[in-house]
């Protein structure tokens, strides 16, 4: 089953400095009937105006995941952890028993990223943070493991729970597949391009809830770049 979340439909904000589309309940958007897909628990598109971003603000018990789709996020946090992740990597916080971070766009243009929440696995635990990039051309015409708390994904960033995030860039015409087991609860969202999804047609930064399905097959109807979470 594939239910398709039009990005004119998702819930979200516009705060001046910051836009945000909203795939699931946050903050001032609340559904009842949208508040997860399994693990998965946030899945914000946010746009970051230049020389702005996220002050200083705690997590708690929660994997975050940030996927720079153009620009760069510059992260500093409670335990003394900076770095700048840039469009094409991608960025780690185990926020474990408490940790305060800020996210700032230091850069002269716009910056785009997907902030993605994983519930973990287990509570408390130490903080950690960490970053790597991802080349595009490293992923081209592939599915690549980018953060995984599963057995195997050795190359991607750690995170504390019973998933994995994947990224693959596709030209017009290519195609990835993924299989994944019954009970696992899959989301796609296209940063760029348009894809079918085992025949379903998902628009850039349209939302595809994925379940009950243990092959997926993406085909790129144009040049797309696309990130899919599989979790329990």
């Amino acid at each position: 089953m594939i239910k398709l979340k039009p990005f004119e439909k998702l819930g979200g904000a516009d705060h001046g400095w910051l836009k945000a589309k909203h795939h699931f309940s946050f903050a001032e958007y609340y559904d009842p009937k949208n508040v997860s897909h399994g693990a998965l628990r946030v899945w914000n598109d946010d746009e970051i105006a230049p020389n702005t971003g996220f002050p200083p603000h705690p997590h708690a018990n929660m994997e975050i995941i940030t996927y720079v789709r153009e620009g760069a996020i510059t992260h500093q946090d409670s335990l003394g952890n900076k770095g700048r992740t840039e469009a094409g990597d991608v960025q780690v916080m185990s926020a474990g028993s408490g940790i305060r971070h800020s996210e700032y766009n230091l850069e002269p243009t716009l910056t785009r990223i997907f902030q993605i929440w994983i519930q973990p696995t287990t509570q408390g635990g130490q903080p950690t943070w960490g970053s790597k990039p991802f080349p595009k051309a490293d992923r081209s015409g592939k599915l690549v493991t980018i953060a995984s708390g599963l057995p195997g994904d050795a190359d991607a960033l750690p995170i504390r729970a019973d998933a994995r995030v994947l990224a693959t860039t596709l030209k017009a015409g290519e195609s990835a597949e993924y299989e994944a087991g019954k009970a696992r609860n899959l989301y796609l969202v296209p940063a760029a391009g348009r894809v079918e999804v085992n025949g379903v047609r998902v628009n850039a930064r349209d939302g595809a809830a994925i379940s009950d399905e243990t092959k997926v097959t993406i085909k790129a109807l144009e040049d797309s770049e696309l990130v899919l979470v599989d979790a329990a």
